[in-house]
């Protein structure tokens, strides 16, 4: 017989046992230590013990679902973190249960919309998720410069040319501020500016121009960029290969790391400067309520 917890009533041991059974044959191999998941899942991704559910069969820890919830884009959201459940009790109605679990917790909490990501090809998952009324929305890409140190500067606009252009690291004060003038696009849950800020992994760069903020970026001391963006009216005049650049060059990076959703622009960006589309991609899926 299969009983569920609320995660704040097992131990964080039992939570990383239920997600080691479930992602024992994932096409991802997850090599974390118990501190690394606790680090990991209920850091940055925003996942909290009080809105996870656990699946036990006596003693054993056979299914888990990680609940993360925030305002997202104006929205108040209930994510999917994780979803595991041990190879042998699939599809016998554990990760259902755990999903009405899911549900019910988002709709007490006063969320408006669930999400989750998924890997494409993982096709099964897929077809859960769309019968329990989840529904594709953006497609979530990754890319990769190898080689980053020979990244090609053209000169830049004589507009441009002629202003007093500054390029460097900003606080992230400074960061949130120069982001004001982005303009409105999607960002997924894990590049969102309450992740990027939330998490100390980060470094922030910004371009201005007379004083005005024209670009910012947000980049891992690896190279990992979380965000990249341009003010619409500067794009396409070298702004953003100067960005790179200088963190190529300060950072010492030899290989540079993006993933963003949906948007055809940067992905033609990346295109032209040599990235390559990675061979993993992920669906971004909402659920209303």
């Amino acid at each position: 017989m299969i009983q569920y917890y609320r995660g704040t009533e097992q131990d964080m041991e039992v939570l990383f046992s239920a997600f080691q059974a479930g992602f024992i044959d994932y096409m991802i191999k997850f090599e974390l230590s118990l501190e690394q998941f606790a680090a990991h899942f209920f850091g940055p991704e925003g996942n909290a013990r009080e809105h996870s559910f656990v699946a036990m069969r006596g003693e054993e820890p056979v299914g888990l679902i990680l609940g993360g919830m925030k305002q997202y884009e104006g929205v108040q959201t209930m994510r999917c973190g994780t979803l595991a459940v041990k190879p042998d009790l699939r599809g016998q109605g554990v990760s259902r249960e755990l999903f009405t679990l899911h549900q019910e917790e988002a709709v007490q909490q006063g969320c408006r919309q669930l999400y989750l990501e998924v890997i494409v090809g993982n096709d099964r998952a897929i077809a859960f998720y769309n019968k329990l009324g989840y529904q594709r929305r953006y497609d979530l890409n990754y890319y990769t410069l190898n080689a980053a140190s020979g990244l090609a500067i053209p000169p830049l606009q004589d507009a441009i040319q002629n202003s007093a252009l500054t390029i460097g690291q900003l606080d992230k004060e400074q960061f949130i501020e120069a982001l004001q003038d982005r303009g409105d696009f999607h960002l997924n849950w894990q590049n969102d500016l309450d992740y990027i800020t939330w998490s100390d992994r980060n470094l922030f760069y910004g371009v201005r121009m007379n004083g005005r903020s024209i670009a910012a970026m947000a980049i891992t001391p690896q190279g990992r960029i979380s965000l990249l963006t341009v003010n619409e009216d500067y794009r396409n005049r070298g702004i953003a290969r100067r960005l790179l650049a200088t963190a190529i060059r300060e950072l010492a990076l030899t290989r540079l790391q993006i993933s963003f959703s949906s948007n055809d622009a940067l992905q033609g960006f990346l295109q032209r400067l040599g990235f390559q589309k990675d061979s993993i991609q992920q669906y971004e899926m909402y659920k209303f309520l």
